[in-house]
């Protein structure tokens, strides 16, 4: 029976944390590098694209024998019958079976109670050029240390196969697990974008799944 989990949790910024906005245009003194906000709000948040992309990229790493990210089609069949690929040579795409929600910051009104205005903090960063030596200083926006996103992860479950659907959740898991260890957004070799995750849980929203099945799952994931 086709049927949907809903995956929540909270994901804690440990270091400063830095996922670009796409603007063109900056006006004179502003900050060089501003992080991307919501439209409506101007709260910080997290894209779900970014983290589908950088889960992704984890486990595909993981999975390569190579220990490089191969390309979308050629990555093992666990991560693309997880988050989809482009049509094979008969024309038949892979659906992604993940659907990451945007992730705006949930604890605003408690950092601005501890000064922080707006959840972020300006960092002066420089950059050397390795042949004249001249310093290239340069402003970077980062969501601050102790922000909290509220995680949203939809998995579709076209079918109740055990097996498969274990399988599904577990590579799911593994690339909370490696997140952990890495970073998300941009210069992470320098200390930005720690993140952790709790508060993890799994529950059918949509259709009907065995209860033995949907506690493994949470096992899987808690496990982590």
């Amino acid at each position: 029976m086709y049927s949907k989990i809903k995956i929540t949790g909270t994901i804690n910024v440990e270091t400063g944390m830095h996922i670009g906005a796409s603007d063109g245009f900056s006006v004179i003194g502003a900050v060089d590098s501003p992080v991307a906000k919501d439209a409506v709000s101007r709260i910080p948040y997290i894209p779900g694209s970014s983290l589908k992309g950088k889960i992704r990229s984890l486990v595909a790493k993981a999975y390569s024998d190579s220990g490089i990210v191969p390309k979308f089609n050629d990555q093992d069949d666990k991560v693309t019958r997880l988050f989809g690929a482009g049509a094979d040579n008969n024309n038949h795409p892979k659906p992604s079976r993940l659907i990451f929600s945007d992730m705006i910051m949930e604890n605003i009104e408690e950092l601005k109670k501890n000064g922080v205005e707006d959840g972020t903090e300006v960092k002066e960063e420089n950059t050397i050029n390795p042949i004249t030596a001249e310093a290239n200083p340069r402003q970077i926006e980062r969501v601050v240390r102790g922000a909290k996103f509220p995680l949203t992860i939809i998995y579709n479950a076209e079918k109740e196969n055990e097996e498969e659907m274990l399988e599904d959740i577990e590579t799911l898991a593994l690339g909370l697990k490696l997140l952990s260890y890495d970073y998300i957004g941009g210069h992470g070799s320098r200390g930005y974008g720690r993140v952790t995750i709790d508060n993890i849980n799994a529950d059918c929203v949509v259709g009907d799944i065995n209860k033995k099945i949907l506690d493994k799952c949470n096992e899987l994931l808690k496990r982590k």
